[in-house]
């Protein structure tokens, strides 16, 4: 289908349903989420002339995974965002069914988008081709076509590619999967970012000690932090067991040197990025001010997505916030980028046992609570926080079966601190230990209600919507 009969399907799909995903009421105030329609990962997150750009995989025709799109947005302080012009549209041969996930980079002053162009085939198989596209000077992206294409001795399952420079060369590191059906990240170099050269696996299932550890490996994002490169990819079919691995895809990270001249990435164990509900594919940029900052899909594939109520106004999904990382004692720590405490508004403070503890409006709201003792904490009647001696367990009903399902931290308490919108909840463990990240749905306006005979310190902030424009 042309360039132009999928855009005109796109924009009627807009006009059509906009004004009632925007009057959902969980709908999010500060969240990034999509006009109409499905949206996934974060694409090509990158500061390019002092202004941030967030791409996103959006299927503009139907709350389903399907042909994606790249969605665009701009922003100037990672809080007032404009919709820019869509980046990417599933027009051509090489990316029939969808312009899949990648990076940007910013190549002799030009913004540049590496992406995957997924193939179907009516047998059941399937190919990829990493891509470029460029902007032009009315700020649309001109497609270059394929840079890269499949390589031997791997299944069609190769795809986004996160590209960065280093050392007068460009790197590429791609998620893969083996004929074996072993998950890896492959290692590649290039000169001019139009010519590539497989290096080799520098990471995956079987490599370094790690046995069996997935079939697939998907959202590579390789990055140096506090001395030492950090790799993040969301591994698909690790076994889940009592606390750990409980979702049905997870997103992590090793952290290790990696040789660029012998293309090996000698690492220590994996560790999850994220321990609540609905975290994947999330991707980092380097911002002009040394920061180190990451966005990540507030869903599962593959998972009770479908049964989200938001659906029934014609949208599904949002991002996170963005977070700023740092890594202590190799390991990584998420904290809130430092804008998002501009939207904070009316501050309250309280003190004593928990049984008596006010109950603020948390529909869109930053809650601080410092405390070492066991307690229970219920959000808006849809999800449940509770400390006992051992461990942090979030409960909530499965959308799907009804039954209760948990996520679960262990460790020493001292504070939490949870970012609330009207239909998620980001909450980070100890200044960013641990993050647990969640789409919920509860009575509105949302009400926090704390239990216990312990005492606790409340700080709570109203939090004002973001821009978008």
């Amino acid at each position: 289908m042309t360039e132009t009969r999928l855009l005109k399907k796109a924009l009627r799909s807009v006009v059509a349903g906009q004004v009632r995903a925007a009057a959902d009421p969980y709908r999010p105030g500060w969240h990034l989420a999509p006009p109409v329609g499905l949206l996934n990962d974060p694409n090509g997150f990158i500061q390019h002339n002092g202004r941030f750009h967030l791409f996103y995989q959006w299927n503009p025709l139907a709350c389903a995974h399907g042909a994606k799109f790249w969605g665009h947005w701009s922003s100037a302080d990672l809080l007032h965002w404009q919709h820019e012009p869509v980046a990417l549209v599933p027009s051509e041969e090489f990316e029939t069914h969808g312009c899949y996930s990648g990076s940007a980079v910013t190549d002799n002053g030009q913004l540049t988008l590496i992406y995957t162009g997924n193939v179907k085939y009516p047998d059941g198989s399937r190919t990829a081709f990493q891509c470029l596209a460029r902007e032009n000077a009315e700020g649309q992206f001109d497609k270059a076509g394929p840079v890269f294409n499949l390589p031997q001795g791997y299944t069609g399952h190769v795809r986004d590619p996160k590209v960065w420079w280093h050392d007068k060369h460009w790197y590429m590191v791609l998620g893969a999967q083996d004929l074996s059906l072993k998950g890896k990240v492959l290692l590649l170099r290039s000169d001019n970012l139009l010519a590539w050269d497989l290096l080799g696996e520098i990471a995956g299932s079987g490599l370094y000690g790690l046995g069996e550890f997935g079939y697939m490996w998907e959202c590579p994002d390789l990055f140096p932090l506090a001395g030492h490169d950090v790799l993040i990819c969301c591994p698909q079919g690790l076994a889940a067991g009592s606390d750990r691995y409980l979702n049905t895809f997870q997103a992590g990270y090793f952290v290790g040197q990696l040789d660029y001249d012998k293309a090996t990435f000698a690492h220590g164990d994996f560790a999850e990025l994220d321990l609540g509900f609905e975290f994947y594919a999330p991707q980092t940029t380097l911002t002009d001010d040394g920061r180190r900052l990451l966005i990540g899909w507030m869903g599962i594939p593959d998972g009770d997505e479908f049964y989200q109520p938001t659906i029934q106004n014609g949208w599904l999904h949002t991002l996170t916030c963005p977070r700023e990382l740092t890594l202590v004692a190799g390991k990584i720590i998420q904290q809130p980028a430092r804008e998002l405490q501009q939207l904070r508004r009316n501050v309250q403070e309280w003190q004593g046992v928990a049984d008596n503890a006010p109950s603020p409006d948390i529909t869109k709201a930053e809650t601080e609570i410092v405390t070492e003792h066991a307690f229970c904490a219920d959000f808006g009647g849809d999800m449940t926080l509770s400390r006992d001696g051992e461990c942090l367990r979030l409960t909530r009903k499965n959308r799907r079966t009804g039954l209760p399902e948990h996520r679960v931290w262990r460790g020493r308490l001292r504070k939490l601190t949870v970012l609330s919108d009207a239909s998620s909840l980001e909450i980070f463990i100890n200044d960013g230990e641990a993050v647990m990240s969640s789409r919920y749905f509860p009575v509105l306006p949302a009400q926090l209600n704390l239990r216990g005979s312990h005492q606790i310190t409340l700080r709570h902030w109203s939090l004002a919507e973001c821009v978008i424009e």
